[in-house]
């Protein structure tokens, strides 16, 4: 039996399930994974079962449960200090924890309009109001941190660091709707999508058989799947 276990939710939709897992991922311990597919009848009491939120990711080791994708990743980066979860630099480690943050707890606009659906295309599609400002918020982000702290890798902060977790689906995102980048930003998106983690995860989506419907994003023309 492996040593941590995680509970998520459908790996199509659900962005913070993928925020955890990723993470978790990243150290290199044996995990199993617990899937609880969304928007279906039981789908809150199971989820209630793994842990007192509610929500996905649930981080079971051991006696203990760490719930938050926030937290999640906090927890492992003290436990797996080698796995270089935040950037060695205390400069480059404070931004990384305040763009991480800014992702955790802000950018409802692009949540509600753009919905992480990594089997679907749907370009032009998700331009809420609000969202035009959260892409360009991002798009600075993104073209900031690679300017400052992106040497030595492909990543926000040159490898691999909780930051990026925290911005994997927002580049899934910006595929599925076919948001316009230049420069940085774009060969940033790129290099996550091009991630082996997250391709494993986007295989394990396609596979997936459960099918959750956004009414908002039917568009006229063939069928989005």
């Amino acid at each position: 039996m492996a040593e941590f276990t995680i509970t998520l939710g459908n790996k199509n939709y659900s962005s913070w399930s993928l925020r955890g897992w990723l993470a978790l991922k990243q150290t290199g311990a044996a995990f199993e994974e617990e899937i609880v597919p969304l928007d279906r009848p039981d789908s809150k009491e199971r989820i209630l079962e793994a842990g007192p939120s509610g929500r996905v990711p649930v981080l079971h080791h051991g006696a203990l449960t760490v719930w938050d994708s926030l937290a999640i990743g906090e927890y492992l980066a003290e436990r797996f200090p080698e796995a270089g979860l935040w950037p060695d630099d205390g400069t480059a480690r404070a931004v990384a924890r305040a763009i991480s943050a800014e992702m955790h707890a802000g950018f409802a606009a692009l949540r509600t309009h753009m919905p992480m659906d990594l089997r679907g295309r749907h370009p032009g599609l998700g331009r809420g109001p609000g969202v035009a400002k959260d892409i360009a918020r991002i798009d600075a982000i993104w073209r900031d941190c690679r300017a400052r702290f992106g040497r030595g890798g492909d990543f926000l902060f040159g490898g691999f660091t909780l930051a990026d977790a925290a911005f994997a689906p927002v580049a899934t995102r910006f595929a599925t709707y076919d948001v316009a980048l230049e420069g940085p930003a774009a060969a940033y998106r790129d290099a996550v999508l091009a991630w082996p983690a997250l391709q494993d995860w986007s295989a394990a989506a396609r596979a997936e058989p459960w099918v959750i419907e956004f009414p908002e994003l039917q568009a006229p023309g063939p069928a989005r799947r």
